[in-house]
């Protein structure tokens, strides 16, 4: 059912099978079958598709095929429709792998390849599935509340097997992939606003509610009050929060089946900024009614702003380290408010130091972030300093952000550490009870700087569009004594680049594009592999590496013997073509600019851009022999020794040549084996070159040179006279 998007019959049979798939899609969810109408009335469905594209085998990022969509607000089910389609009919029954993440493109590894170290390794979500089950067009993915935004697909086949064929001996094959995404909105959602009961009744359908979450939470309270159903005592409804993204998911869902009247759900830094999705779903019997009264609190945080600190300070000389030791100082008398469930930000403890941070756009996928007070970050145990780093423009995403943090050796004691975590979508605040980095729905990524280690490396391959935020804390688990006058300066180099160290000595970053979408992928050699061209497995040494230069130049050489045996029997047209092989062949092709080097360049491995040239050659000669034989009365050769010492060695070397050509070449043996082909094919011109004319001698062709207008040949059988 794949589709292609040519043909009128295809374009009808795909509105065909789009039809039917909205129709099945548009049906409501199990929970809400019974009553059609008020479904209807409250969700929408719509469509979006992108070109279909030519998968390949996989060898690195690029041979993937990269498919972005973007997932409108208030979608409670999303599904992907996967097509396929065949470009022969001898294609293979291949596997196919599709990945699938929310926010960046996935971090993908078919070959098992190693990382660099401190690199963020996520087994991506995907399925892999036989091109026989795809065409059979049920293949797809479904998702409840998704979250919003970019989500991007990535599909290849297997790896590939590095072979090298000539096309047109193996039946080639288009494996054409497109995938189309459907989704259903909800348009009825309420607005549940701080502090304010909202009465809802459950039916048979969920009640969609959300909520917007401001920034500097700390703490989000949703309860249900009052909640009775029509038959029995209890609460018998679910209640999940949050939205589906893609490799994890950290949706939270409460389950209130106790006979209490309310239940309650504590989200601890929840998304700063954006509006959070809550469905409560009725678990009770069909027609049974379930009342209820939602009700959201806030926990603020107030930020102690750097910037402000120092602007209110009366001396405009102040230095950073000045200030610095008046903040430590200073810090250690603050109450931030252990009991700070009730504080609000107009009069409250403050919970964390804000520190702002300048970006700069540096170039394409390149963004540099520094703090406005300079690399320096003062961290104590009072409260958490928190960074926001923006990556949020939607081009942030194809890169790889680096975060490198320095302690001062001389401030970190044996009995202190600094413990960091990065974040997405909201801050870690929760040092004191915890250094799990995990808030409301996210898992975040811990670093810790210690005695023993005063740096820390995090390397984040395609992060998410989203704030990420660095949050730093003085910890001292055995004797919290210690924190308590201490202050640590921590350096913080944060960076996003296209490509880690620009993929090293043995690989080249290159930037991929996906219409307006650019992401970066490594495109390693010499053997070497990974993401970022570090994993040495089968990489080739330096002397591998050498000798494959010199075999694939020198081997040339052996063209010295045709040229050599051509000139000797006075065939100069013939060595000035196997000089001009041999030469060309070893400076790297640059005779490639004429007619048919040029077109070999273009396509190196077609068919006819070998057969051609060749066939048009055996046709001159089988032209020519026939004639020779037919003017001469006597075929050629004569002797059975030309056939045994001459003819069949050089055919035996021609085809032992092109079966190596084109059946054992792969990208890794390809520096012997056309190594082996140069010498098989230059040993078989040696051998097939005709014996010299029986009244010339030997190297007779240097004698005709000073001739000027002297007749040099007087024959039987050709006549040359000069006019």
């Amino acid at each position: 059912m794949g589709r292609v998007g040519a043909g009128s019959t295809a374009r009808v049979a795909a509105a065909g099978s789009l039809l039917l798939l909205l129709l099945l899609l548009a049906r409501p969810p199990p929970a809400a079958a019974r009553n059609i109408k008020e479904s209807e009335a409250g969700l929408v469905s719509e469509h979006f598709s992108q070109a279909p594209q030519k998968l390949s085998f996989y060898s690195w990022y690029g041979s993937t095929r990269l498919f972005h969509f973007r997932v409108p607000p208030d979608t409670v089910l999303l599904r992907w429709l996967l097509h396929v389609s065949q470009g022969g009919p001898s294609c293979a029954d291949v596997e196919i792998t599709v990945h699938f993440r929310y926010g960046a493109p996935p971090v993908i590894n078919p070959l098992g390849t190693s990382f660099p170290d401190d690199t963020l390794t996520h087994a991506s979500f995907h399925i892999k599935t036989l091109l026989s089950t795809m065409l059979l067009g049920n293949t797809s993915v479904n998702i409840s509340h998704p979250a919003p935004g970019d989500w991007f697909l990535v599909a290849h086949l297997p790896p590939s097997s590095q072979k090298i064929q000539v096309k047109g001996f193996v039946p080639t094959c288009a494996y054409i992939f497109q995938p189309d995404m459907l989704v259903m909105r909800v348009v009825e959602v309420s607005i549940l606003e701080p502090d304010i009961p909202l009465p809802q009744t459950l039916l048979s359908h969920p009640s969609y509610l959300k909520i917007f979450v401001p920034e500097y939470t700390q703490e989000l309270r949703l309860e249900l009050q009052g909640c009775v159903s029509s038959v029995s005592p209890g609460c018998p409804v679910r209640l999940t929060a949050g939205v589906t993204t893609l490799p994890r998911n950290f949706q939270r869902v409460l389950t209130c089946t106790g006979l209490a009247p309310f239940c309650h759900l504590l989200l601890s830094s929840p998304p700063w900024g954006r509006w959070l999705q809550v469905t409560v779903e009725s678990l009770a019997e069909p027609h049974v009614t379930v009342g209820f009264t939602a009700k959201a609190a806030f926990t603020a945080c107030r930020p102690w702003s750097v910037t402000f600190h120092h602007l209110i300070q009366n001396n405009p000389n102040q230095t950073y380290d000045t200030s610095a030791v008046q903040l430590s100082q200073s810090a250690a008398h603050w109450d931030l408010g252990r009991s700070g469930r009730s504080s609000r930000v107009d009069g409250g403890p403050f919970c964390l130091l804000n520190y702002p941070v300048l970006r700069e756009d540096t170039d394409v996928v390149s963004v540099h972030f520094q703090p406005l007070n300079g690399a320096f970050v003062l961290v104590h145990s009072n409260m958490p300093s928190v960074m926001q780093l923006r990556l949020d423009t939607g081009m942030d995403s194809g890169g790889s952000f680096i975060i490198v943090l320095r302690a001062n050796k001389s401030e970190v004691t044996n009995g202190t550490s600094v413990a960091a975590c990065v974040n997405v979508a909201s801050p870690f605040l929760s040092f004191n009870a915890s250094l799990n980095c995990t808030t409301a729905f996210f898992q975040g990524y811990p670093m810790f700087l210690s005695a023993s280690s005063h740096m820390a490396n995090l390397i984040i391959p395609y992060p998410e569009t989203d704030n990420w935020y660095l949050s730093l804390q003085l910890v001292c688990p055995e004797s919290p004594e210690d924190c308590e006058q201490a202050a640590v300066r921590v350096e913080t180099v944060l960076y996003l680049v296209p490509c880690l160290n620009d993929c090293g000595p043995y690989g080249q970053c290159l930037l991929l594009r996906r219409y307006g979408y650019l992401y970066a992928g490594c495109s390693c050699k010499a053997g070497w592999r990974g993401w970022s061209c570090t994993d040495n497995s089968t990489a080739q040494t330096a002397a591998q590496q050498r000798a494959a230069a010199l075999l694939l130049t020198l081997s040339n050489l052996m063209f010295l013997a045709p040229i050599a045996i051509s000139v000797h029997r006075s065939f100069l047209v013939e060595a000035s073509v196997y000089f001009y092989t041999m030469f060309f062949s070893t400076v790297l092709l640059v005779l490639g600019l004429l007619v048919i080097a040029m077109s070999l360049q273009m396509d190196r491995r077609g068919i006819w851009n070998l057969m051609g040239p060749c066939v048009f050659a055996f046709v001159i000669m089988a032209f020519m022999w026939i004639y020779r034989c037919g003017h001469r009365r006597q075929c050629y050769p004569t002797s059975w020794q030309r056939w045994v010492f001459y003819l069949l060695p050089g055919i035996s070397m021609a085809f032992v040549g092109i079966a190596m050509y084109t059946s054992m070449m792969t990208s890794d043996n390809y520096y012997y084996t056309h190594s082996i082909w140069h010498i098989l094919l230059a040993g078989s011109v040696a051998f097939l070159l005709p014996p010299r004319e029986e009244k010339a001698g030997s190297w007779a062709c240097l004698q005709k040179f000073p001739c000027h207008y002297q007749i040099c040949r007087n024959d039987r059988d050709e006549l040359y006279t000069v006019t």
